[in-house]
C-alpha cells in the first residue's frame, strides 16, 4: 500500500479551453485508506481517478505515489490495478485467463502465475470457476473476476470506477461489502468513484465530494452527512432543508437566525463564518431532524401538511410554514393524519448547520 498525493491538479481537454473537466484539486489520501470520489455524472471524478491511473495526463499540478512524482509516467508503471464500470473482460478468455491477463504482460512464469489467479480467485470467492467462461458467469461474479484481475498484480493502489452500477440494488449491497473487505485484507489503498452516495457513505473512510471540476469538500461519512460545508453537498447527499435566514447576531462559533413565521433560533456553524446582523445565512436541517407536534407547543413552527408519503420505515411529509415548503421524516405519525392538517415543526438546534451558499 501507499499514499496518494494530488497537488493542484487540472485538466483540460480543448487546448486553450475555459472551460476545466477538473480544477486545482488538492487530496492526499493515506496508505491503505479507501477514498471516494463521489459526485453527479459530469464532476469530474472519473477524470481525476484517470489521472491518478495515468490514462490521462494533467494539464497542470503534480500527482504523487508515496514520495516519486508520477505526474508523467504511463500507467503500466504506476503499479495500480484498475476495475473498469463495464468490467472489459474478454470473452473469448476463460476465468482464469481473464485474471493472469496482467501476470502475462509483466512476464510473469506460469507456475507463479497460476498459483495467484487460484489465490486472487479464492479472494473474491470464484474458487473452481477458472475454466468457465465468462458468458457463463451473472453480472455480479463478472464484477468479481474483474476484481480479482486488478488484485493479481497485488497493486499498492487499487482503483475502481463505478464497478457496481451495472449490478441490481440487492446484489450491490452485497458487493460492496466484499469490495470493502477484499480491499482491507489485500493491504493496498482503495480509490473508489460513484455517483451513489449511499455507496460512498457505506464503504469509505473518507469522501471528496466534487462538483462542476471541484472537490466540495473532504471527510469522514458523518462528517460529510452532519456538517456540510456547502449548499450543494448538503442537498447532494441524501436530502437536506437548506432555508435562507436573517442573520440576527452570533458568536464566533454559532449564527442566531430568525425562523419563518417568526422567532429566533441559534445555529452551530464553522468558526470564522463571517456572518454578521443584517446578511442571510445558509442553514441546513435534515428531515429527519425535524419533531412533528402539535401547533400549541412552545417554540414549534405553524404549518400545514401539503405532501405525505408513507414509505414503511417512516412517514415523508412537505409542511408549509409561513411559505417555506420543510421537507421531513417521521417514524411515528398520529393515526389519521392528512394533507391539510395544521402542525407544529420542532427543530433540532443541535443538528442544524450553517453552509456556504
Amino acid at each position: 500500500m501507499i499514499d496518494v498525493t494530488l497537488e493542484s491538479v487540472s485538466k483540460r481537454f480543448a487546448r486553450g479551453g475555459d472551460t476545466a473537466a477538473v480544477a486545482d484539486v488538492d487530496i492526499t489520501i493515506a496508505a491503505g485508506e479507501f477514498f471516494t470520489l463521489l459526485g453527479p455524472s459530469g464532476c469530474g471524478k472519473t477524470t481525476t481517478l484517470r489521472m491518478v491511473a495515468g490514462f490521462y495526463f494533467p494539464t497542470s499540478g503534480r500527482i504523487r505515489f508515496g514520495t516519486e512524482d508520477v505526474t508523467r509516467r504511463p500507467p503500466n508503471k504506476r503499479d495500480t490495478g484498475m476495475v473498469f464500470q463495464n468490467y472489459a473482460l474478454f470473452p473469448h478468455l476463460s476465468v482464469a485467463q481473464n485474471v493472469a491477463y496482467g501476470l502475462k504482460i509483466r512476464k510473469v512464469g506460469r507456475a507463479e502465475s497460476q498459483r495467484r489467479v487460484e489465490e486472487a480467485l479464492g479472494q473474491v470467492h470464484l474458487a473452481g470457476y477458472g475454466d468457465r467462461r465468462i458468458d457463463e458467469l451473472s453480472g455480479g461474479q463478472q464484477q468479481r473476476v474483474a476484481l480479482a484481475r486488478a488484485l493479481v498484480i497485488r497493486p499498492k493502489t487499487l482503483l475502481l470506477d463505478e464497478p457496481l452500477s451495472n449490478l441490481d440494488a440487492k446484489l450491490r449491497e452485497e458487493t460492496r461489502t466484499e469490495i470493502r473487505r477484499i480491499q482491507q485484507e489485500a493491504g493496498t489503498t482503495g480509490i473508489y468513484v460513484t455517483h451513489d452516495q449511499a455507496e460512498a457513505m457505506a464503504m469509505s473512510d473518507r469522501i471528496a465530494v466534487m462538483q462542476a471540476g471541484r472537490v466540495q469538500q473532504i471527510g469522514a461519512p458523518q462528517e460529510i452527512y452532519h456538517r456540510p460545508a456547502t449548499s450543494f453537498v448538503a442537498r447532494f447527499i441524501g436530502r437536506s432543508n437548506v432555508l435562507t435566514l436573517p442573520v440576527l447576531g452570533g458568536t464566533e462559533r454559532t449564527v442566531t437566525v430568525g425562523l419563518p413565521g417568526g422567532g429566533e433560533i441559534d445555529v452551530p456553524a464553522p468558526a470564522g463564518h463571517g456572518l454578521r446582523q443584517g446578511e442571510t445565512a445558509q442553514v441546513s436541517v435534515r428531515p429527519e431532524h425535524i419533531g412533528l407536534t402539535s401547533t400549541t407547543e412552545a417554540g414549534a413552527l405553524p404549518g400545514q401538511i401539503v405532501e405525505l408519503e408513507f414509505t414503511g420505515m417512516a412517514t415523508n411529509l412537505v409542511v408549509d410554514t409561513a411559505g417555506e415548503r420543510m421537507q421531513m421524516a417521521a417514524v411515528d405519525v398520529p393515526a389519521g393524519i392528512a394533507v391539510g392538517d395544521q402542525v407544529g415543526l420542532r427543530l433540532n438546534r443541535d443538528r442544524m448547520w450553517v453552509v456556504r451558499p
